[in-house]
């Protein structure tokens, strides 16, 4: 076979010359549809090498009986995915050097189309200056026979693409090969004047002398300028076409894989291998041929679809499962999981590489930091973090999947969110794992939870945006719609966290006389002090105030009803005096917690205004 690294050999230009003169006595046949025959054996051709291919992986496992298993799907799929991988590669490869023999073939027989096209026009432009001139006769071409042992070499012999013949093939042409052969070593030799010693360079000048001479003896048995340029159309098709066969083959061999499932069931790691073999195949064979074949691509998309989807599946339902048992106390953070929020605040939204533990490993700490921020947390969103992270490698591994993944990853947040409102909220704990009540803590710990999520929203917006089209940007208000649907769920567990303390003073407050403090005022004092405690280390301090300047204004509005409808007005009277010293004592308590110091309370809007 001819390959491209042969072409400076001695052995390579003596083929290309013979591969010349036989084009060219071709085209004094008119036997124009030898690119048609060419075309058919090289599709048989591109059949061959997925067989040879199978073949040989298959001789080499011990596991697959061919006897048993006959058909070549089958036995890819009772392939491992690393012996399938490398019989891919191989594939692969074999593609890559058929289409570089095709390109050289058929680049030598454009070059002898264009030289014959160059001859037959300035010979017009000569006959054109020369009125008078008599026609040249024209000589007669070689025998019907002599043509077609000509075609029968070009296309079976075994110069370029023909290894796939059987040996009944390969004689039999061989035979024909020889007849043609004598043939065109008589014409060259005839074409060339007694030039010394056995120069390559001269060697090939002599030839085209040849056929310069073949042309001006036979040059009314030439195709016209019309065939001639279809015939270079034709070859530039057969390149295009050798593109797509080579891609479709490829394709046989991904889809008789896939058949049963298993590309669905790689791993994200060998699923970026098998995306990126194929991108490197796809962009090396469009170089090469000028190009842009999708059926590959396509079957990629198509695999890649479904791994994404079961990828997703997967992690939703690992999320599921660890929500369902998540018991809402605060957990400790290993510091694999610092280190990978610290990662994404420098930038890196990757997952880096898993450390082998060591004797030096630290602690866990009690609180994740977050731009020097306290995040106490749950596991599972510990758990949550690395997830999104998983979504944003693949995307950062496989681009084109980023759409797709950027739904599923929306997706798997509005779950999180919706699950743990149901949970928390909702109260679901109770009968999924038997807590016995929702307590402050366990509200105010999801609100932080939910803030730790909200916080790396429009990070990994960021990060997906710069993998997306501009035409595709509009998928990012998926991130919008979330972040909004989070903030609501932290709205609402702020209002139940003040409905509850509502509740009590609604009840505690009915009960207020005498002595001073009343016993109520000192319930509603350790209640709020029993409340700052479960919250306080929670959620950061100026959460904390605002929450309790929501309780406060809830007290208020309690007690001025509750004085309205006992009449007790601020006139100085015994009664005025009695709540004001219950007011003091409440005050007091309140300014005594940790960071609600300064905290304003203005309790003199308990009292009616004056008229």
């Amino acid at each position: 076979m001819l390959c491209p690294s042969q072409v400076h050999k001695p052995n390579a230009v003596s083929e290309k010359e013979r591969l010349e003169s036989l084009v060219f006595g071709l085209l004094r046949q008119r036997k124009l549809d030898f690119l048609d025959i060419y075309g058919d054996e090289m599709i048989l051709a591109a059949k061959a090498i997925v067989t040879q291919c199978v073949a040989d992986s298959v001789l080499q496992i011990e596991e697959i009986d061919t006897d048993v298993v006959t058909k070549l799907a089958d036995q890819m799929r009772l392939m491992t995915f690393p012996q399938w991988f490398e019989l891919l590669k191989t594939v692969f490869e074999s593609f890559l050097l058929y289409l570089q023999r095709i390109k050289a073939t058929l680049s030598v027989i454009r070059n002898v189309v264009l030289e014959v096209l160059d001859s037959s026009q300035r010979n017009r432009l000569l006959e054109e200056a020369s009125s008078g001139a008599s026609g040249q006769e024209s000589s007669q071409g070689p025998s019907l026979l002599e043509g077609e042992a000509e075609l029968a070499y070009l296309t079976h012999e075994g110069l370029f693409i023909s290894d796939a013949l059987n040996d009944a093939q390969q004689q039999q042409q061989q035979v024909v090969a020889q007849d043609q052969s004598s043939v065109v070593g008589s014409r060259i030799q005839q074409g060339r004047a007694e030039a010394p010693g056995n120069d390559l360079a001269s060697g090939t000048a002599e030839t085209y002398i040849s056929r310069e001479q073949s042309f001006m003896s036979g040059e009314n048995m030439m195709p016209t300028e019309l065939e001639m340029n279809r015939v270079i159309n034709n070859i530039q098709e057969l390149m295009y076409t050798a593109s797509d066969v080579s891609h479709d083959r490829c394709v046989k061999v991904l889809t008789a894989r896939a058949k049963d499932g298993s590309l669905e069931r790689l791993s994200s790691a060998e699923f970026v291998c098998l995306s990126q073999a194929v991108e490197g195949f796809v962009r090396d064979t469009e170089e090469l041929c000028g190009r842009r074949s999708v059926s590959l691509r396509g079957a990629l998309q198509s695999q890649a679809n479904r791994f994404v989807h079961r990828f997703h599946e997967e992690r939703k339902t690992k999320l599921s499962l660890l929500l369902d048992n998540e018991r809402w106390k605060q957990a400790e953070v290993p510091a694999e999981f610092q280190d990978l929020v610290n990662s994404i605040a420098d930038g890196r939204i990757t997952l880096p590489e898993r450390k082998t533990p060591g004797p030096d490993d630290r602690k866990p700490t009690e609180f994740l930091l977050v731009n020097g921020q306290k995040y106490a947390v749950i596991g599972t969103v510990l758990l949550l973090i690395r997830i999104f992270l998983e979504y944003c490698q693949c995307v950062n591994d496989i681009p084109s999947i980023a759409t797709d993944m950027l739904t599923r990853l929306s997706d798997l947040l509005k779950h999180f969110n919706s699950r743990s409102c149901q949970l928390v909220l909702g109260a679901g704990a109770l009968q999924v794992v038997g807590l016995k009540t929702i307590t402050t803590k366990n509200l105010a710990l999801a609100s932080r939870c939910l803030q730790l999520v909200v916080h790396h929203i429009p990070i990994i917006r960021a990060h997906f945006e710069t993998k997306l089209q501009p035409k595709q940007f509009s998928v990012l208000r998926h991130f919008d719609h979330i972040t909004k649907d989070y903030n609501d769920h932290i709205a609402e567990i702020s209002a139940k966290l003040v409905a509850i303390m509502d509740s009590l003073f609604e009840k505690v407050l009915s009960k207020v006389k005498a002595p001073m403090p009343s016993a109520c005022f000192r319930n509603v004092c350790k209640q709020m002090a029993k409340m700052h405690e479960a919250i306080y280390e929670l959620l950061p301090e100026e959460q904390t105030q605002m929450l309790f300047l929501r309780i406060n204004a809830s007290f208020k509005m309690h007690l001025k009803r509750q004085l309205a409808r006992l009449g007790v007005v601020n006139d100085g009277g015994p009664q005025h005096g009695l709540v004001v010293v219950d007011v003091a004592f409440y005050t007091e308590n309140v300014q005594a917690l940790k960071s609600l110091e300064r905290l304003d309370l203005n309790m003199a809007e308990i009292w009616e205004q004056k008229r």
